[in-house]
């Protein structure tokens, strides 16, 4: 008997779908896309309207076979790939690949995976939206001719195997320029003054803060001097209500920002949990810049909170999608039933899943009602005044659900909840007036969600392409994300008790940096040659523009060849003017002075391996006068490294002693700082310099390693060349540069030679593993 062939992108969200249709529908996944540009060449007819060569990658053959087998022998196939561009691309290349009959084939999409859903898209099925489709072959084909035409100029321009892309560059130079401004960022100190007053009763203390910072230790001495004879007394009390309003439903970025900053989620993380999440019929499609909700939900939402928490916590709001371009799905992501506020699924799944469910929740929810107290305090012996504000909640209404969290790490004063009453012209008694130092802060380095937010603000990128972009600029190692030590500065402090002045001083450590967006030096040197010599693509403006030009072609108002033609003939020019010039430096390079001993100059610049210094010119006239190397540690940067730290790199190789008869050698190679000894090399540890590790230091990371080695071998056997080791998955045989897994009824202590041959004979070959697969 035939069947209808139902075709989805992925095995899980086919398990999912299979559970509602009957027994008349045979369900596959396509894996993902089926044919795709080919991998090392452009693929790209740019003189017959840029029309790209597709292939079906070598992996894929065997699936797109069955695919054709199945879709010949179904009454009807039908596409139900994702509802956005790069889902309707794949239905596309389905339908193109398997050859599928138009009479029999239909699209259905859906942004849930419910049962009401999925009957609804059987019910309404459309063709394929060429438009869409078209718009996502733009993107395609724009990235394949920015990426193929800069990467060769940054091979031979600045070091081999680098690539660029279109939106990866840009987001690279906010990067950049933002470590910039922070190397630039010249801090200012001001004084913060909190005073604690007495009220009449003798017992009741009330906070307050002078309303403007001071200037330099003589202002706040000047201040607190005529602070010592002055009278203090309530000047005004001034009361207003405040509402303060739920954030709009998830979209994709506000989704990666706030699991960033709640679950401490990376934005590639969210969206593989995201995608689970969906493709388990929790939660809808999770690529998507719309607020708005269906009725259904909104229906439902309204049964939740009135049912948990009553009729007053209920409040109908309907959200407008205000993003620039906003396209893909045409709903927020929440939850698919608003009745279950929990699921069941892995620790990352449940939280991800509540967060989303809180916060839809919370949208439908009525406004937090607060009350806010500001009492001003006079000074009779001036006219700046101290002022004690305090915020009290009189209706929590969504707060009792969710509240959004801030990316803001400028400096958060806590303020008072209910402030004690008092009346005007009531006198106070001054207890404690303290002046604090304060600096200002530098601006933030980005996160991963801050850098996103930044993108969205931009119009660059869209929901679909900020996880893959912001992964890429890591995987390129165009930027890192890790943590910068903060700057330890001295804080001044000054109080005033008991008609006295007193002075003292504390330690602080202020800007301190945790999972941090950090620009490599190869990602600043790429970015300000790319800045250079190709500004129009790495504007900002320009980019977005592309973007919209995106969405003029899926919305069926622009001709996407026409575009790509537009860009190429604005671009390609560039490409060759840049090729054909001729630097005397290599791009980044600097010179950082002159070493004293040899008279020859220093310089810092992108090598092989990574960042380098170098002594002496690389041209000259002189043979026998050949340039010294040294990398550069962990931490420095061509950008900021001085003449100093460069000459002390080259104090590397140095013996630090000998130990059993030979000598221990410090020095860095492409995988950091090492010690050898024997033969051998044992890694430094970042707790260590290199520059100043001690012999009695270095025996010790040598023997620790010999002891962890000890511990790694199970047995060896010299005269075979096979070694039998602990593992991270457990115990493994290793021979000729390979491992070979050891079977889990076999006990690898008493292994004989013998018996580990029998095992690697046995073993799979490379081509057999991989057809299993």
């Amino acid at each position: 008997m035939q069947k209808n062939l139902v075709i989805v992108e992925s095995p899980a969200k086919a398990k999912t779908i299979e559970k509602f249709l009957g027994k008349g529908y045979s369900v596959m996944s396509s894996y993902g896309h089926i044919r795709d540009l080919k991998t090392k060449e452009f693929s790209v007819d740019v003189e017959n309207g840029y029309a790209p060569e597709y292939v079906i990658p070598a992996d894929k053959r065997k699936l797109v076979s069955e695919l054709k087998k199945a879709a010949l022998g179904a009454t009807t196939v039908l596409l139900a790939s994702d509802e956005d561009r790069e889902g309707e691309a794949i239905a596309w290349h389905l339908s193109e690949t398997l050859g599928l009959d138009e009479k029999n084939t239909q699209r259905i999409v859906f942004h849930e995976i419910t049962k009401s859903a999925i009957m609804h898209a059987l019910e309404t099925p459309r063709s394929i939206d060429i438009n869409l489709v078209n718009a996502q072959q733009a993107r395609r084909v724009l990235d394949r001719i920015v990426g193929f035409e800069l990467s060769p100029i940054l091979w031979r321009k600045v070091k081999p195997a680098l690539s660029a892309g279109r939106v990866q560059s840009v987001a690279v130079r906010l990067i950049v320029e933002r470590e910039r401004e922070i190397q630039q960022f010249t801090s200012e100190s001001s004084f913060r003054v909190i005073a604690t007053f007495v009220l009449p009763d003798g017992e009741t203390l009330l906070k307050a803060e002078l309303n403007r910072r001071l200037k330099g230790e003589a202002e706040v001495q000047k201040f607190l001097a005529a602070c010592r004879t002055a009278e203090f007394s309530i000047e005004d009390i001034t009361t207003k209500p405040l509402r303060k309003s739920p954030a709009p439903p998830f979209t994709t970025s506000t989704l990666q920002q706030e699991a960033a900053r709640k679950l401490s989620f990376s934005v590639s993380q969210t969206m593989m949990v995201a995608q689970r999440l969906y493709e388990s019929g929790h939660i809808t499609y999770m690529r998507t810049d719309s607020v708005n909700l269906s009725d259904l939900a909104l229906g439902t939402s309204k049964e939740a909170i009135t049912g948990t928490y009553g009729a007053q916590y209920y409040k109908f709001r309907k959200y407008q999608t205000k993003t620039r371009g906003a396209q893909e799905a045409h709903e927020a992501i929440r939850p698919t039933d608003m009745s279950a506020p929990e699921i069941s699924g892995s620790a990352q799944e449940k939280r991800l899943y509540e967060l989303i469910y809180k916060r839809t929740i919370a949208c439908q929810m009525a406004d937090a009602e607060l009350e806010h107290t500001a009492i001003s305090i006079r000074i009779s012996t001036m006219k700046e005044k101290f002022v004690a504000t305090g915020e009290v909640i009189k209706f929590d209404g969504f707060l009792h659900v969710y509240m959004e969290s801030t990316d803001d790490e400028t400096e958060k004063e806590q303020e008072n909840g209910l402030l004690p009453p008092v009346k005007p012209n009531e006198p106070l008694t001054a207890g404690d007036i303290t002046a604090t130092e304060r600096f200002t802060q530098r601006p933030p380095r980005y996160t991963e969600a801050s850098l996103v937010r930044r993108l969205e603000e931009l119009g660059i990128g869209r929901p679909s392409t900020y996880a893959p972009t912001i992964q890429t600029i890591q995987n390129r190692e165009y930027v890192i994300r890790g943590d910068r030590p903060g700057e330890e500065r001295i804080i001044r402090i000054f109080s005033l008790r008991d008609e006295k002045i007193k002075s003292s001083q504390k330690k602080d450590t202020i800007g301190n940096d945790r999972n941090k967006l950090i620009p490599t030096d190869i990602g600043i040197v790429v970015n300000d040659f790319l800045m250079e010599y190709f500004p129009g693509v790495m504007d900002y403006n320009f980019t977005a523009s592309v973007e919209k030009e995106f969405d003029a072609i899926a919305e069926g108002e622009l001709d996407w060849t026409k575009a790509l033609d537009r860009f190429y003939r604005f671009f390609h020019p560039a490409v060759e003017a840049t090729s054909a010039l001729k630097t005397e430096h290599k791009v980044g390079e600097r010179q950082v002075g002159t070493d004293p001993k040899s008279g020859e100059p220093v310089f810092v610049k992108i090598g092989r391996y990574g960042p380098i210094a170098q002594i002496g010119a690389a041209h000259t006239d002189d043979k026998n006068v050949k340039p010294r190397f040294a990398s550069l540690m962990k931490g420095q940067s061509i950008e900021t490294i001085t003449l100093e730290e460069a000459l002390k790199l080259f104090d590397l190789p140095r013996t630090v002693g000998e130990y059993e008869g030979e000598e221990m050698t410090v020095g860095v190679g492409r995988f950091g700082p090492f010690v050898r000894h024997g033969g051998k090399f044992v890694s430094i540890p970042k707790t260590l310099s290199p520059l100043a590790i001690t012999a009695e230091e270095a025996i010790l990371l040598i023997e620790e390693k010999r002891k962890k080695d000890t511990q790694r071998h199970i047995r060896q056997f010299e005269n075979g060349g096979i070694e039998i080791l602990h593992g991270r998955y457990g115990a493994y045989i290793a021979c000729g540069g390979k491992n070979y897994r050891i079977p889990k009824d076999a006990d690898p202590a008493k292994l004989t030679l013998e018996d580990c041959r029998k095992i690697i004979a046995a073993a799979p070959s490379g081509k057999e593993k991989k057809k299993k697969g």
